[in-house]
């Protein structure tokens, strides 16, 4: 019997890791400083994670079809540079558009978002129709994105120089907060990503593309025979992608004020080790919601509190390259036991 109880919380902890290393890193570092269970701290993670777990969500729905999607950080740096160009106060010296007028800011938004989903689309058709395996597809789109955006960031009159100026009600959307009084506040930036986790979580969970997804990812052959369209799936899959790196580069156009053609750079690694990290199987096939936030917010905790309590940056390298290493060892030694 007692066997059988300490199987069970085994199991339990097992198939919650990713909840338990969260939590201990957070005892961990508020011990060293307890100032890190502040409320503010708490909000400051959350705000800086935001956009990062919407790209991770992106990243998702690849890698449970068992792809991969490396354009993502430069996804994010088109659609914010794109936004950004389009959202300049008129009383700017150095506006990118100097003739053109103000329009409402949900336009240039749109445009954005716009931009990302096209670039999904493409990847999309690429390794449906063309059978291009997704690393090799997604590699060549991230070089093509990058020298479009930096054409597009070298007009003239901007000529590569970093765009500012922004209105004060798109950047809003990046820094602004829900007042809750005491001293407590939301980030607008923080629900929205609530919200983008709360549609993918429906998605995944509810909808028969969701339900595709998974068996997709799980055998791409079965998929076939069982009589889904996995071409036409694939296709909406990398599309809901790229719309979601398209949200993402346009809020963290909003977080940071501006923008310039190297935003994003290696986004999509941090976005893949999350979702690993999260329980997202590289082998295709497994992964949710919940796990890729906590994966998002791990590495988010390791970023801002080991840097909190004084750790060098360079062993904060170290140890998210642990940490990305076990997860990937412990995904697939579930997998081998699996089969």
């Amino acid at each position: 019997m007692q066997l059988q109880t300490m199987g069970k919380v085994r199991d339990y902890l097992s198939q919650r890791a990713i909840f338990v290393v969260l939590i201990v890193l957070v005892i961990g570092i508020a011990i060293a400083d307890p100032n890190f269970l502040a409320f503010s701290t708490l909000r400051d993670i959350l705000q800086q994670s935001s956009t990062r777990a919407i790209i991770a969500l992106g990243a998702a729905f690849i890698l449970i079809t068992g792809g991969v999607d490396l354009s993502a950080g430069r996804v994010v740096g088109l659609t914010a540079v794109i936004s950004a160009s389009m959202l300049q106060v008129d009383t700017y010296a150095a506006k990118f558009f100097p003739n053109l007028p103000e329009m409402h800011f949900m336009i240039p938004i749109m445009v954005g978002i716009a931009a990302g989903l096209i670039v999904g689309l493409v990847n999309g058709l690429i390794v449906a129709k063309l059978n291009v395996p997704p690393f090799i597809a997604t590699l060549g789109t991230m070089v093509i994105v990058y020298g479009l955006n930096s054409i597009y960031f070298d007009m003239e009159p901007n000529q590569s120089q970093p765009i500012a100026g922004l209105r004060p009600e798109f950047t809003k959307l990046g820094s602004g907060y829900i007042d809750l009084g005491g001293g407590y506040s939301i980030p607008y930036i923080v629900l929205i990503a609530i919200a983008v986790a709360a549609v993918c979580w429906v998605i995944f969970n509810k909808t028969r593309l969701g339900k595709n997804m998974y068996a997709i990812g799980g055998n791409v052959q079965a998929a076939h025979v069982s009589g889904i369209n996995v071409a036409r799936n694939l296709v909406a899959i990398y599309a809901i992608s790229g719309a979601l790196y398209g949200i993402a580069g346009v809020l963290e156009a909003a977080r940071t004020g501006g923008a310039t053609n190297n935003y994003g750079n290696m986004y999509e690694l941090d976005a893949i080790a999350a979702c690993v990290v999260g329980g997202v199987s590289t082998a295709g096939g497994i992964g949710t919601v919940p796990g890729v936030m906590a994966g998002v917010l791990i590495f988010g905790v390791i970023n801002y509190g080991l840097t909190f309590i004084g750790v060098s940056p360079y062993w904060q390298l170290i140890i998210k390259g642990l940490i990305i290493v076990a997860a990937v060892a412990f995904d697939v030694r579930k997998y081998m036991a699996k089969k």
